[in-house]
């Protein structure tokens, strides 16, 4: 399962946005002195399409681990507890604030995007960077004593590594082959995690303001997602009774999709990752595995006999389905094939395995 830490300076709505997300509210009082675990379903139209077309007894989406992490003010990065906490995750969700409310203090006394997002990314930077530094120390103290070509191979990496960060660059726009992913494999570097910028905007801007320019800028040049969400509306939304209550509220906002499924959309993308789907009058199921996927991994994730036994992947693709109607219509058309160990996995293909044990 994909997991998502949730960072930002304190009063950036991260907070809210973790309740919308999940369902999971903080009680009141409690600081947020820890890291708070929570999960969601992955929202995907083509799963409700399926459902809707099969009928099944069950169904089950994908899901998401999210984690509301620390605050990330003063104290928090000095102990290190934050950063701890997200070595643990696979993505970060960083919110920025950028709604203006004079009720809601900022703790640097005014609102500014470029200034936060900033300097969160700096800390993140200094963290790596502390860590190559202390490594490079040790290495040349090691190497010193004995020469020793694994110890060699590393020093030459760190020293890379160690420009790279001067450079003010995270580490995931660093290109490393495998024997360098191999050497810093167990290595808790942050800015090697993929990373979507959640821009927090008051209900005035919803559908009028696109994201700044500078911001957009900044997001490219690190190789960062960009989202915009109003977590103070959406909560409200969340308080709505049934779904075209909800569905009106959007529309008449300019809201074309909620936040958790623009969230999980782009860290799906970010994190490599596809949806397939199994289906049938029993179960229709979402499942996720990595892009450019061979067919008997993707039935590993089902289960592992299933890619042990793998003979065959029955591939029906979805948007052919939804045109032909039902499968009887599609396996007419000829467009139901039957695919061997060397088939690629696409997002939205819908498989049915045939394995022998």
């Amino acid at each position: 399962m994909m997991k998502v830490g949730i960072i930002g300076l304190p009063q950036s709505g991260k907070m809210t946005l973790f309740e919308i997300l999940t369902g999971n509210k903080r009680k009141d009082g409690v600081p947020l002195s820890k890291a708070t675990p929570g999960s969601a379903d992955i929202l995907d139209a083509r799963f409700d399409a399926l459902v809707s077309m099969y009928e099944p007894e069950k169904s089950a989406r994908a899901r998401i681990d999210l984690v509301l992490l620390q605050k990330m003010e003063p104290e928090t990065i000095a102990r290190g507890d934050i950063f701890r906490d997200i070595v643990d995750v696979d993505a970060i969700c960083h919110v920025v604030r950028a709604f203006e409310d004079e009720s809601v203090y900022h703790v640097d006394g005014s609102v500014d995007a470029v200034r936060d997002m900033d300097m969160v990314n700096a800390e993140l930077l200094i963290h790596d960077q502390i860590f190559v530094e202390k490594r490079v120390e040790r290495l040349e103290k090691a190497l010193r004593k004995i020469k020793d070509e694994a110890q060699q191979k590393e020093l030459a990496l760190m020293h890379r590594m160690l420009a790279h960060l001067e450079g003010e660059r995270p580490l995931r726009m660093m290109a490393m082959d495998a024997d360098d992913e191999a050497l810093i494999r167990s290595y808790p570097f942050i800015t090697r995690k993929e990373m979507v910028l959640a821009l927090n905007i008051g209900e005035d801007d919803i559908g009028t303001a696109p994201i700044a320019g500078e911001i957009l800028t900044r997001c490219e040049a690190q190789r960062m997602k960009a989202m915009q969400v109003s977590a103070k509306v959406e909560s409200e939304i969340a308080m709505l009774d049934t779904d075209e209550e909800k569905k009106e509220f959007m529309e008449d906002l300019g809201i074309s999709e909620m936040a958790l499924e623009t969230l999980t959309r782009l860290c799906l993308e970010a994190l490599g990752l596809v949806s397939f789907f199994t289906v049938g009058k029993d179960e229709v199921r979402q499942w996720l595995v990595r892009r450019n996927s061979p067919a008997p991994v993707a039935a590993g994730v089902i289960h592992s006999d299933l890619q042990r036994g793998f003979i065959r992947a029955e591939v029906m693709k979805y948007e052919e389905l939804m045109a032909c109607g039902d499968e009887a219509a599609l396996k007419k058309a000829g467009k139901m094939n039957l695919n061997g160990k060397e088939y690629i996995v696409e997002d939205g293909d819908i498989l049915n395995i045939r394995f022998k044990v």
